[in-house]
């Protein structure tokens, strides 16, 4: 479908559909998103597309507004021009965020007025057609002192081979408090790039907890920036590879402002033959006086035929802040098989046992109960659905 038809499908107003075009001439000139340890440059993420898909979410609440980001652009045009791709996240930041840009086809809008406290979360389900190449867009606006929690589920159906591009944009106004969680499980034939970020306003707060449970290949981008004084930020990500499954993952925070505070805690099992990265990246800039930025990347092999990484990566320009990491990648601890094993559990239930223990830690810290609970029973379902746990194969 030719960006004309698009714009025609959904009624789009001027200025999107420019946009979209001048993304889509820089796809081609922009360089992938860098990887430390990980090479994704020939796979296929930049498929056209052919089809626009609406989302049927509500178009108003008491309390907020949430509708598809399509309609968003003709009852909210300032807003989304203004944030859209543009303030978060640039369009020219490379050929996928191009690519994104100029063929999303389908969002989400979610805006939280100012002094507005939400007391449930808002939770929404995408499932994307394997049939085509999924562009999800959702753009989230918290307003100065509002709070609440969004849950995000996303699923594919079918099994023809396809392409997800979705990109999450936060922006978290001074005093307002965040809190996002997520379950992702793209199918098998599915190559994935998630992009999420978070521009975080003075004295803001964003908690991120996304539990990673693809099956097929995925490049994954998750960044936090610290613009304002005593803004602050934790990231949790739990990860779970199988097969000849291939993923990459940057968890990045940019520590901006005074007094900002990031913190990333990172847990990956790697099961077969698969392959997991965690970059853990924590940049403190210039400036950025009695900052704080702590991380734990940690990785559990449980073949040995199996390949993970743990990259911790402090950018230190500020002589008064405190900084730390710690990463660690190795096969599942003999001595808590033996004695599990010693009570009468077998050894596949031992393993799994060890693994629960193992993401316990990050698991717990995630602060919706709801997501806590989907991601131990997605846990149970690809472990158990995945090949033989071996620690020696």
């Amino acid at each position: 479908m030719t960006l004309e038809k698009f714009a025609m499908t959904t009624d789009e107003p001027t200025w999107f559909t420019q946009k979209r075009q001048a993304s889509f001439e820089l796809i081609d000139k922009l360089p992938l998103p860098k990887m430390q340890r990980f090479n994704f440059s020939n796979w296929q993420l930049t498929p056209s597309t052919e089809a626009i898909i609406k989302t049927n979410v509500p178009t108003t609440c008491d309390d907020y507004i949430l509708m598809d980001i399509f309609d968003a652009m003709t009852a909210y045009p300032e807003m989304i021009q203004k944030y859209f791709m543009n303030k978060v996240i640039k369009s020219d930041e490379n050929k996928l965020t191009a690519y994104h840009t100029a063929y999303m086809n389908q969002g989400i809008f979610l805006y939280v007025p100012e002094n507005t406290v939400v007391q449930k979360p808002i939770e929404i389900e995408l499932k994307q057609n394997s049939n085509q190449p999924f562009v999800s867009h959702i753009l989230i606006v918290a307003g100065e002192n509002s709070k609440f929690s969004f849950i995000q589920r996303t699923r594919t159906e079918g099994d023809a081979k396809s392409v997800a591009n979705c990109v999450v944009e936060v922006m978290a106004m001074p005093n307002s408090e965040v809190r996002y969680a997520a379950v992702d499980e793209m199918g098998e034939n599915v190559t994935s790039y998630l992009s999420r970020r978070a521009y975080v306003d003075q004295n803001a707060y964003v908690d991120w907890s996304i539990g990673l449970m693809n099956s097929g290949d995925t490049v994954a981008d998750f960044d936090t920036d610290l613009f304002g004084e005593g803004a602050h930020s934790e990231i949790k990500v739990v990860d779970i590879t199988s097969g000849q499954q291939q993923e990459g993952v940057n968890t990045r925070v940019t520590n901006y402002g005074k007094h900002s505070i990031g913190n990333i805690n990172q847990r990956g099992v790697i099961m077969d033959r698969s392959r997991l990265i965690f970059n853990g990246i924590g940049h403190i800039i210039k400036g950025a006086s009695g900052a704080n930025a702590e991380q734990q990347n940690r990785v559990m092999m449980m073949s040995s035929k199996a390949h993970g990484d743990a990259n911790p990566i402090l950018l230190i320009d500020e002589n008064d802040v405190l900084a730390g990491h710690a990463a660690s990648v190795g096969q599942v601890d003999q001595r808590q098989l033996y004695y599990l094993m010693s009570r009468g559990i077998d050894k596949k239930t031992a393993q799994r046992m060890v693994i629960r223990g193992f993401l316990g830690d990050v698991l717990v810290s995630i602060p919706s109960k709801a997501i806590r609970e989907e991601l131990v029973q997605t846990i149970e379902r690809k472990l158990a659905d995945g090949q033989t746990i071996a620690t020696n194969s």
